[in-house]
Parts: structure tokens; sequence; C-alpha cells
């Protein structure tokens, strides 16, 4: 204990139960009747799944989403390749003050250092962001991607699976509109200028599982989060029911869902972010790739007009989506310097 760094160290109250069981309760949502719709609608019994767990769990898993195989395989291959290297080939691209993408090891939740490395990369490359998080400052700048040199295909790999997220995205975000009782197409506007961003993460074997997490428990700024998981297992969602945490039990080829801030904001909280976190293991190493599905810099994020009446007045003030996530980030970057 004494040898183990205490940055790692959870609270008491926040350590994980290393006994807890995977559970099969989080809903498992089938996509293909998407994709068999002659029409282009949405079946009512996928809608009425959709809003059920949005409602209940603010967790789902996907399937037959149609994410090409080889492109998911592909990613995930270049990940492991990527995580493989040494620690100075990694740090070759790493995170320094200012910048939010390319790799880290030093990452905080919570002032709490994760037991992880990650990769992060963004999708439209440059990405339009603010320059400053004052509400008076109107210029712009942009972020872009750090790729590795000893690795050129690393770039394209994560270009074509980052396309295919884009079009999942979309698609969930029009099932979770008519969820809602609105058009599908409701918050297309919302999407002209993605900030969406890729992050590939690496949780080696620890020593001490019972003390440290993964990633510490939080929930998700955007609109929605969507990871690949591999077989090993970690990923723990807090049960709204109930408080419990629930570790979330892999399905292979499958995509955990799960709703953020900005949703949480638009449905006027009818569908809630929940807090989740990641479990580590003193035997395994664990790879997943989360895609946070993000709006425009531009977006004003509000409870929607059409959620909104004297029985369910407005219930979170409106920000701007470029100046939280440039809040975010600059938070991150801060935080690499400890």
């Amino acid at each position: 204990m004494k040898e183990f760094d205490q940055a790692f160290i959870q609270a008491p109250e926040h350590r994980p139960n290393l006994s807890a069981v995977e559970s099969d309760g989080i809903p498992i949502i089938d996509l293909s009747p998407i994709f068999n719709s002659p029409d282009g609608t949405f079946p009512d019994d996928l809608v009425r799944q959709i809003a059920s767990a949005s409602i209940d769990w603010g967790f789902f898993l996907v399937v037959n989403h149609g994410v090409p195989a080889e492109k998911r395989r592909r990613m995930e291959a270049a990940s492991r390749e990527f995580f493989e290297r040494s620690l100075e080939e990694k740090r070759t691209v790493m995170k320094v003050e200012g910048m939010v993408t390319g790799y880290s090891d030093m990452e905080l939740t919570k002032n709490v250092r994760d037991w992880k490395e990650v990769f992060d990369f963004i999708v439209a490359d440059p990405t339009v962001v603010p320059v400053s998080p004052e509400p008076d400052d109107h210029r712009l700048t942009h972020w872009t991607n750090r790729w590795p040199t000893y690795m050129p295909e690393f770039r394209e790999a994560g270009k074509e699976y980052a396309e295919e997220l884009e079009k999942l995205g979309h698609k969930l975000v029009e099932l979770i509109a008519v969820s809602l009782g609105l058009p599908a197409q409701r918050f297309r506007d919302y999407f002209k200028e993605k900030t969406s961003m890729v992050r590939l993460n690496h949780y080696p074997p620890c020593s001490l599982p019972e003390m440290a997490l993964g990633v510490g428990r939080h929930n998700d700024p955007g609109v929605l989060t969507m990871l690949a998981q591999d077989d090993v297992g970690g990923l723990e969602v807090k049960r709204k029911r109930d408080g419990e945490w629930i570790r979330v039990k892999p399905v292979p080829d499958s995509y955990v869902v799960n709703v953020g801030n900005v949703t949480q904001v638009w449905s006027n909280e009818r569908y809630e972010s929940v807090e989740h976190r990641v479990m580590v293991n003193d035997k395994k190493e664990r790879y997943s790739i989360a895609f946070f599905f993000n709006p425009s810099h531009s977006t004003i994020v509000e409870p929607l007009e059409e959620l909104i009446d004297p029985e369910n007045p407005p219930k979170y003030q409106s920000y701007l989506w470029g100046k939280l996530l440039f809040n975010k980030c600059a938070r991150l970057s801060r935080d690499l310097k400890l």
C-alpha cells in the first residue's frame, strides 16, 4: 500500500465493489428495423424501447447498428498497437497545456488520478471552437489532431471509424427526438459544425483494484456517448431507482449508449444523464473506444420549447455549448500539469 501511488486512491465511499455481478438488466435494443423500414420511419415499438431505456436507465446497448465490423476491428487493432508502443513513443504526441488531442496518462476525475491512458482525436479536423470561455469574447479558434508519425495507418482507421459513428449518432438522435414526440429532424441544425470526439482507452492491470478506478464517477457533457468495449468488462452505471452501481455485461459487437447532459437539458430532464465509472482488475488489461457525439460550438443548449408548458416549466438556464466545451477541455489541460 505504501508503494502504491496515493494519487490513485479513491475515498472509501467511492471505492468499487469487486464482488458485484454483471447485470443483464440494462436494455439491449435491436436497431435493424431502422434499416429494414421501406419508408424510413421508425417502428413504434423501437421508439418505445428508446424512450423507456432513456427514462429508466439513461443507458442502453444497441445491436445490429450498421457500423461495419471491419472498420471497428481496424480501429481496435490500431488502438492496441498504439498503446503497446513504448512510453517514449507515445509521449511524442503527448497532450500539453492548451492541447486537447493526443496522448495522456495523467488525467484526473474529481481530483483523483484515473488508472488509464488515453488517446483523443477530433472528428472534424480542424474543429472550430471559442478562443476563451468569456461570454463577451466572440473570437474563434480551431483544434487539430496529433497523429503519431510511426503509425501512418492510424489516421485513416480513425477517420473511417469516426464517419461510421457519426452516422449512428445521427440515427440515434432522430430516435431520441421521435421518442420525445418531436419530428425526427428536430436536432439536425444543431450539428452543422460538429465538435464530436473519439477517445481510445487502455486500462492496464492494477495491483490494488479495490482502491482505484479506471475512470471515477462522472456524467458526460455532450448529447450521446457510444462506447465500444472489449470482453473484459468494467463499466458500471449508477442505477436510477436505488443508486446502486451496476456492472454492464459486455455484449459482442454492441455499443453502450448513454444520454449526455445536453440531452438532459433539451428534454427538460425527461431523459437524465446518469453517473458511470470504470473498474479495473489485477489480471487483465481492458480496451474501449468512446465516441462523444457533440453539437456545433454555436449551439444554444436549453430546454426545447415544445416540451415546456405551465406544468413543466424550464429546469435549466440556456448556455453556449462551445463555451462549456472550452471550459471542460481547458480544465483537463490544466490538470495535465500536476
